[in-house]
C-alpha cells in the first residue's frame, strides 16, 4: 500500500513538472469585474517561483450618491500550463476593505475577507496577458452595518484581467 501511494505522489510530481511553464516576473494592468461594490481594479502580479506569483488587487469606488468603498486583495497563486500560451490558475488569499456611505446612521465600516481564486489566461507573444478569473470572497462585516444593508458574508465576483508584463 505504501509503494502504491508513494507512486501516486511521484507520477503526480511528474504531471505537474513536466505542465510547469515559467511565468512573467512582474504583470501590472486591471482587473474588469463588477462585484462587491468596487467594480475595477489595479492589479499587480509578481512571480515567486517557476510556476507561483503574487497578486496584489487595489480597487475603489467613488459615485455622486455618497457612496466610497476601497479594497485591496492579496491572492497566492498556482499557474500550470494548459497548451501553448494557455495556463489555468488556483489561488487562495484575503484583504481589507471599507465601506463609507453617508445616506444613513451607520456611515463607515472596515471589513475583512476571505477569498478564492480560479481562473484562465492566455499569454500574447507580445508582453501581454488576459485572463478571466473566478473569485469568491466570504466576508467579516459588523453585523450592524451589514443588516442595515442587507449585505451577505458570500460574495461571487467574475472578472476579465488585462495585464502588462515585464
Amino acid at each position: 500500500m505504501k509503494k502504491l501511494i508513494l507512486l501516486a505522489i511521484f507520477a503526480l510530481g511528474a504531471t505537474v513538472a513536466t505542465n510547469a511553464q515559467t511565468i512573467s516576473e512582474n504583470a501590472l494592468g486591471l482587473r474588469l469585474g463588477g462585484g462587491n461594490g468596487t467594480g475595477a481594479e489595479v492589479s499587480y502580479q509578481r512571480a515567486l517561483g517557476d510556476n507561483n506569483r503574487l497578486e496584489l488587487d487595489l480597487g475603489w469606488r467613488n459615485d455622486n450618491n455618497n457612496y466610497d468603498a476601497i479594497k485591496l486583495a492579496a491572492l497566492y497563486q498556482w499557474v500550470w500550463n494548459i497548451e501553448g500560451g494557455f495556463n489555468w490558475y488556483v489561488g487562495a488569499g484575503g484583504g481589507i476593505g471599507s465601506v463609507s456611505d453617508s445616506r444613513d446612521v451607520y456611515d463607515d465600516n472596515t471589513f475583512i475577507f476571505l477569498a478564492g481564486d480560479i481562473g484562465i489566461e492566455y499569454n500574447f507573444d507580445i508582453p501581454l496577458l488576459i485572463s478571466l478569473d473566478f473569485r469568491p470572497e466570504i466576508g467579516f462585516y459588523n453585523d450592524n452595518y451589514k443588516n442595515n444593508r442587507g449585505l451577505n458574508d458570500f460574495s461571487p465576483d467574475i472578472a476579465l484581467g488585462l495585464r502588462y508584463q515585464f
